[in-house]
């Protein structure tokens, strides 16, 4: 693995919020808030004007009825406030960056179609508003992400996440997944599933001891195995089959694996990817390095990290499920091996 890979000296974040700027390695691999593949980052939703005068601070009313509290995260293309609502309501306000008109109406499209969707571990979406350069979104309040946690551990307690608490949060995950990715979903008239596009620890969230995904701007309709996609999504993470310029059934489920590798050992599997600029459709990664984990767990992620799409476990659950499996074998090294 990389002589980068320690996290030593850059663990310091915010709730919901990610290390300081300038760390390097692993760290600003894990921090990057997304990394198109292509093109740069790109429910009920309106275009409405800021009040004038607006800055987005403590005390701040972005949209009458709406106050920012304090800021809970800064990532590379959005910031999230604590905020009151129109009720009085706790609630996060989100503010991304959107320069391109087209990826705008995509991530509209997407959040649209996603506020309508209810499942115990998907953030709720309560508004979305588009205002020029930035699409703004209202959700439940998060207490952290999955690489806050990571971090903490890291940092607190010089270890990783307990596996049966990781697992447990995954396998909520991954039922989540699950749910999105069966073609049950109306979507302009028509039954699809939904590929979640963007799976990373960042984008999994915590409310209590509950894990929830969030971040839903970059889904994919899909209405069969091999459905065409934008190549978008985190370069770190997204499955070969989207860099192609498709989105498979199983595309979430390899972001899935590589993110349990990261919360399991605080490294990546695979080397740091070509810049967007320069990445092809016919780049190939190299097979991960799994040598980190203990030797029990290296066949379910290397199954589900295949480039091979079908290869992979028939649904997000299979594949948690054989981690669990795995994680209770007594044969094998059980301790990770500092990378």
């Amino acid at each position: 693995m990389n002589s980068d890979a320690s996290l030593n000296g850059v663990l310091k974040f915010e709730r919901l919020g990610y290390a300081p700027a300038g760390c390097a390695g692993i760290a600003e691999r894990l921090l990057d808030e997304r990394g198109d593949v292509l093109s740069s980052r790109s429910s009920k939703s309106r275009t409405i004007a800021l009040l004038p005068g607006f800055s987005p601070e403590a005390g701040a009313v972005p949209f009458p009825g709406y106050r920012l509290t304090r800021l809970r995260g800064r990532g590379g293309f959005a910031t999230v406030w604590e905020a009151s609502g129109p009720d009085g309501d706790v609630m996060a306000l989100k503010f991304m960056s959107s320069s391109s008109g087209a990826s705008t109406v995509r991530e509209l499209r997407a959040l649209r179609a996603f506020a309508a969707i209810e499942h115990p571990h998907l953030l709720p979406i309560y508004d979305v508003w588009s205002i020029p350069g930035q699409i703004v979104i209202g959700m439940e309040l998060a207490e952290a992400s999955l690489l806050d946690l990571m971090f903490l551990y890291a940092e607190e307690f010089q270890t990783p996440i307990e596996t049966d608490r990781l697992l447990r949060y995954l396998s909520q995950v991954a039922g989540a997944l699950d749910f999105l990715n069966a073609r049950n979903h109306l979507w302009e008239g028509r039954k699809v599933g939904l590929q979640h596009g963007d799976i990373k620890p960042n984008n999994i969230l915590l409310v209590g001891d509950t894990a929830k995904l969030a971040d839903y701007g970059l889904a994919t309709p899909t209405t069969g195995s091999k459905t065409p996609c934008h190549r978008h999504g985190t370069l770190e993470y997204v499955a070969p089959e989207v860099i192609q310029g498709y989105a498979s059934d199983t595309s979430d489920q390899f972001s899935l694996a590589v993110s349990y590798h990261v919360l399991r050992t605080t490294t990546f599997p695979f080397p740091p990817p070509p810049s967007p600029e320069t990445l092809s459709r016919s780049f190939v990664r190299p097979p991960p390095d799994l040598t980190c984990l203990p030797i029990s767990e290296r066949a379910p992620l290397l199954r589900a990290l295949s480039p091979i799409p079908q290869d992979r476990y028939p649904s997000c659950a299979a594949f948690i499920d054989a981690l669990k499996s795995a994680t209770d074998m007594k044969s094998g090294s059980t301790v990770i091996r500092v990378c």
